[in-house]
């Protein structure tokens, strides 16, 4: 593998994982989560980055391995990750002023976040499935099945694909920990605006990739 070869590999980690994570969309349900903290917002945006760097990881390295042993497949994985990514949209919209997020946001404006709070929070609904959702998991999985399986050739591929993770989470890491400034520019009426119109996006997005799942069951073409 030459450099070229490698320098393509990496770019295609965070050029094929970033538009599916879209980590603008998290923004707004970061920012209510944290409130307006700004050590609880570098706290979580880090763990959350970590957290997606996990899952990208363990997606490629083991993902092809995991779906076999259990004999799942990547359209049921869809399929499934799907119902999860349009149930969380439906609840943002349907989302009334004592849910959760709501409470946590009144907490945070009194009490300090322990390291507790922060891995609590930080991996549902954050890390899965806002950032990190099915569609994601499928893209890393389907990324390390293309790995060559001659082992110098395979690690190479490893070492330059954990790379890419790490540069793609650092992009939602950054997103993350400037959250609260993109909603204040937004103002009041323009946060929950974009909170339900990402909303919203969360449950067609959540629909496309069951309907994407389903079509590769039956052989359909996706639209």
């Amino acid at each position: 593998m030459g450099a070229a070869d490698l320098l393509q590999s990496l770019a295609l980690v965070p050029l094929t994982l970033l538009p599916i994570m879209n980590p603008l969309s998290g923004a707004p349900v970061f920012s209510m989560t944290v409130g307006g903290d700004p050590v609880a917002s570098r706290q979580l945006a880090r763990q959350v980055a970590i957290n997606c760097w996990l899952v990208l990881v363990g997606s490629m390295l083991v993902g092809t391995y995991v779906l076999e042993l259990f004999g799942i497949s990547l359209p049921i994985v869809r399929i499934g990750g799907g119902l999860l990514v349009a149930a969380s949209g439906w609840r943002m919209l349907n989302r009334s002023d004592d849910d959760e997020v709501q409470a946590a946001v009144k907490r945070n404006q009194t009490v300090a976040w322990t390291h507790a709070d922060v891995v609590r929070r930080s991996f549902f609904p954050l890390t899965f499935p806002l950032t990190t959702g099915p569609g994601t998991i499928a893209a890393a999985t389907a990324i390390g099945a293309g790995w060559p399986r001659q082992l110098q050739m395979y690690v190479a591929g490893a070492m330059v694909a954990v790379l890419g993770a790490t540069l793609t989470v650092g992009v939602v890491f950054l997103v993350y920990r400037h959250a609260g400034v993109l909603m204040a520019k937004l103002g009041e009426v323009g946060s929950l605006v974009m909170i339900r119109l990402m909303a919203f996006m969360l449950l067609c997005i959540g629909i496309q990739i069951i309907w994407t799942g389903w079509a590769e069951l039956n052989g359909i073409t996706s639209p």
